[in-house]
């Protein structure tokens, strides 16, 4: 049986960038991908900025919440995309690693967040392409 590979999407607050990200590869890999997200210091919430330009696209992340980020979740995981934790994100042999630089939601309006929001759509589509996963939409 074929094993479904994994995404573990990592930030700081686990707030924003990152569970954009997460909604982004739920909604575009299916069941084909895992999708994990997580934060070196979680926030108490999703950012409500980045709940409405995700409903923009048509993702729903209103009900995600802020996990903290273990060593379980990186080992379980194929790929980890860092966004901004630093040296917070545990390294084990053998996984592969990605830093995606992109401008933090926290604090700005929708007008800023919907380029982070389409930056982060164009790199969540390639990275299902060097996954071999077809985008479901």
């Amino acid at each position: 049986m074929p094993t479904v590979p994994s995404a573990l999407f990592v930030c700081v607050h686990n707030a924003g960038r990152s569970q954009m990200a997460a909604g982004f590869l739920r909604a575009l890999g299916g069941d084909a991908v895992e999708v994990r997200s997580a934060g070196s210091a979680p926030k108490d919430s999703i950012n409500p900025v980045a709940v409405e330009a995700m409903a923009e696209r048509g993702v729903d992340i209103a009900s995600e919440q802020p996990k903290v980020l273990t060593d379980d979740a990186v080992q379980a995981s194929d790929v980890v995309i860092t966004m901004g934790c630093g040296d917070a994100c545990p390294v084990y042999p053998g996984k592969r690693y990605e830093d995606w630089e992109l401008e933090d939601p926290a604090g700005q309006g929708i007008e800023a967040v919907r380029p982070i929001r389409d930056e982060i759509e164009r790199r969540v589509r390639a990275l299902l392409v060097s996954l071999d996963v077809e985008a479901v939409a």
